[in-house]
């Protein structure tokens, strides 16, 4: 008989939510290695195999026994350990009892000239069998779950009520209890084709016995079905699927075996906006919308069936029906909706509350209309632009109080812009009411005109100012209103040079904050105003590194007190630019900086006795005279790679400086004078960058 053996374990359910299973498919790989190594017992691989209504781990090449262990410790010195007569001290009673050991037991050896005392703990070999279900019993309690439940009259709790437990080492049964159930060898199949129940013979046989009971037990063998039923139906219809990651991922982990159908539903529901269709079938129904060559939505629809494929007729029809009815409803509220202008909509958003002690939504529109007026003006649009920034603003929200919104939430914002266009706002419009939400998330499209970013930016700016200045900004991994992507959000329009808007995100925010002060809101403003601004840098940041920019260097950015996200940005490129262009001589131009910095007397001043000067001094001088001129109109016209050449030209001149001059020279007026040229080059850099931050980091 062989010593290695297989370990099957299964906990059956009732159906689990399909993304707290796929979460619990990760944890279970790794909570059964790791119970099983706790204990010591050896083991081969870990295959984890999950449906809605089971989690099972096979365990390969497990051993008959744990290891057994000899484990040496270390402890206090003999002198603190025993005492003058040689009995133990209370320093050697704890230690031994610490290890677990009799204190008679510990001994005395020499390490490098020092006596210690020494425990020896040994661990004998125990049957693996007899550890098994208190290491199992824990892996079922082991389990995270974000919302658990309790059932019958016991006090374990789980996602679903567990309903039958398989636990088997080869042919024999480990003993496993939970919730009033014991483990034996006998699983269930498919709820409807194979409910059993189904006797396991061995832990190898469980994966088969359930393949045999209509039981596909592997996420990816069903996503693979899934696949290949939604290409085969592609191919049958000439039209073309739109297959969402998450929405996949949900029906995966809705069935056990499925089989992919298809739908129709009647045409004249094509006439409803085609987002409202597919939020129905999508996201109601987790029904997959077809679309013809030309990226139209068809009236076929895919269906994933945990049924019986033999009746797929009928279950084909009852969905059918299902979508007719959902249609239905949605041509009904559209219809509704139509009869009256957007604008009848606005007065009804003092019935939404936007939070707490921020007041309504039609308090939020008026501040959003009041910000997208402000950053028109600051980034210079035209009349015509400004005008269609603030009536799309005025409008964003209106759709939020409408019957389809209502129903079908997540087409807020697009169903505005249709009822925009439909009661003649205009397409201009329209479509910055459609954009407002955007970007939703990383990578999403911008939003596609200058007025649909001014809306967007006014939008996420509020919501950000007004949740910060009601102590509900984000603290640490916790962002329950997503505020962190709302911000880049913003940064990503402001630094898209697709369509620059060259707006003041500080003067954005004290507009933002005056909106609020002048609806009634308390907070401090001066408080809440760097709160938000620091906010943004923080995300700035983040982007930054994240494009892999030197640390140092935004650091020696930060330090000169930039606080627009887009100077920021484009100063740590352009810094990080010349860095990489001539490594030699940026390092050299920051230790330079970084001596002058550390020798300077900033209470001297900055005037020059332009008589004590020595040659080398005054080429410096007038180096340094040059440079503030140039670099001061550089930096004006946000033209930083040219503000850094003009740095960079500094450097020979500070070098001859440095190489001719003794700085601290015995002569009082010398000496001071000196300083007082290197208080103004320094001051030269200040407006740029801290240069001695980037010295040690200076390649």
């Amino acid at each position: 008989m062989s010593n290695l053996h297989t370990l099957a374990f299964e906990i059956g359910t009732e159906e689990i939510p399909a993304f707290d299973l796929h979460r619990a498919t990760a944890q279970l790989a790794r909570l059964v290695p790791d119970a099983l190594d706790a204990v010591r017992i050896p083991h081969g691989e870990v295959a984890v195999h999950t449906t809605p209504r089971r989690l099972v781990a096979i365990v390969e090449d497990v051993a008959e026994s744990t290891e057994a262990l000899e484990e040496t410790f270390r402890g206090p010195s003999a002198k603190i350990a025993f005492d003058a007569e040689g009995n133990p001290t209370k320093a050697a009673v704890g230690f031994a009892r610490g290890k677990g050991v009799d204190v008679g037991a510990l001994e005395v050896r020499e390490e490098k000239g020092v006596e210690y005392v020494f425990a020896t703990r040994r661990v004998e070999a125990r049957d693996a069998a007899e550890l098994l279900p208190e290491v199992l019993e824990g892996v079922i309690a082991g389990i995270a779950w974000p919302k658990s439940c309790r059932w019958g009259s016991t006090s374990e709790y789980f996602s679903r009520p567990v309903r039958w437990i398989v636990a088997m080492l080869d042919e024999r049964v480990v003993p496993v209890r939970f919730a009033g159930l014991e483990a034996g060898n006998l699983t269930r199949g498919h709820r409807f084709l194979s409910p059993g129940p189904h006797e396991v013979p061995t832990a190898r046989a469980l994966l088969d016995v359930l393949e045999g009971a209509h039981v596909v037990t592997s996420e990816q063998a069903r996503e693979r079905a899934i696949r290949e039923g939604v290409a085969r139906i592609e191919e049958e219809c000439g039209a073309r699927a739109e297959l969402p990651e998450k929405t996949l991922l949900e029906v995966v982990n809705l069935c056990e075996q499925p089989t992919v159908l298809v739908g129709a539903f009647d045409e004249e529901f094509l006439q409803v906006p085609e987002e409202i269709i597919v939020d129905a079938m999508l996201m109601h129904q987790r029904y997959f919308p077809l679309y013809d060559e030309n990226g139209k939505l068809t009236n076929r629809f895919i269906v994933v069936s945990n049924g019986d494929p033999a009746c797929a007729a009928t279950i084909a029809d009852g969905n059918e029906r299902v979508v007719r009815a959902r249609l239905s409803d949605a041509k009904f509220f559209y219809e509704e909706d139509l009869k009256r202008p957007l604008e009848a909509y606005v007065e009804r958003l003092d019935e939404v509350v936007f939070q707490e002690s921020l007041g309504t939504m039609r308090a939020k529109a008026e501040r959003i209309t009041a910000l997208a007026r402000h950053l028109a003006a600051d980034a210079g649009l035209s009349a015509a632009d400004a005008a269609v920034a603030e009536r799309a603003a005025h409008l964003a929200k209106a759709d939020l109080v409408t019957s389809a919104v209502v129903e079908f939430t997540s087409v807020q914002g697009v169903m505005g812009s249709y009822y925009a266009a439909a009661c003649g706002e205009g397409d201009k419009v329209a479509c910055a009411i459609a954009d407002h939400y955007r970007p939703r998330f990383a990578g999403d499209a911008l939003p596609a005109s200058a007025a649909g970013r001014i809306v967007a930016m006014a939008d996420k700016l509020d919501t950000i100012c007004g949740l910060i200045a009601a102590g509900q900004g984000p603290t640490g991994s916790s962002d329950p209103f997503a505020l962190r992507r709302s911000a880049l959000g913003i940064l990503s329009m402001l630094l898209d040079e697709g369509l620059p808007l060259r707006v003041g995100l500080v003067r954005a925010i004290d507009a933002a904050l005056a909106s609020y002060a002048a609806q009634g809101v308390a907070f401090d403003a001066q408080a809440v105003r760097e709160e938000v601004a620091d906010f943004f840098i923080a995300r700035a940041k983040v982007l930054l590194r994240d494009e892999g920019r030197a640390p140092d260097t935004i650091d020696a950015v930060l330090a000169a007190g930039v606080r627009e996200p887009v100077e920021f940005a484009s100063r740590v490129r352009a810094l990080d630019a010349a860095r990489e262009g001539d490594p030699d001589a940026f390092a050299d131009l920051a230790t330079a900086f970084a001596r002058a910095n550390n020798l300077r007397d900033a209470s001297l001043g900055a005037e020059v006795d332009e008589g004590l000067l020595s040659e080398v001094e005054r080429a410096l001088s007038c180096a340094v005279a040059q440079a503030e001129s140039r670099v001061g109109s550089a930096l004006a016209a946000d033209d930083y790679p040219s503000a850094l050449a003009e740095l960079a030209g500094l450097r020979k001149p500070v070098d001859a400086f440095f190489e001719g001059v003794m700085v601290m020279d015995e002569d009082r007026a010398l000496r001071e004078n000196r300083l007082r040229l290197l208080n103004r080059f320094v001051a030269v850099f200040e407006g740029v960058a801290d240069f001695g931050k980037m010295a040690k980091g200076a390649r």
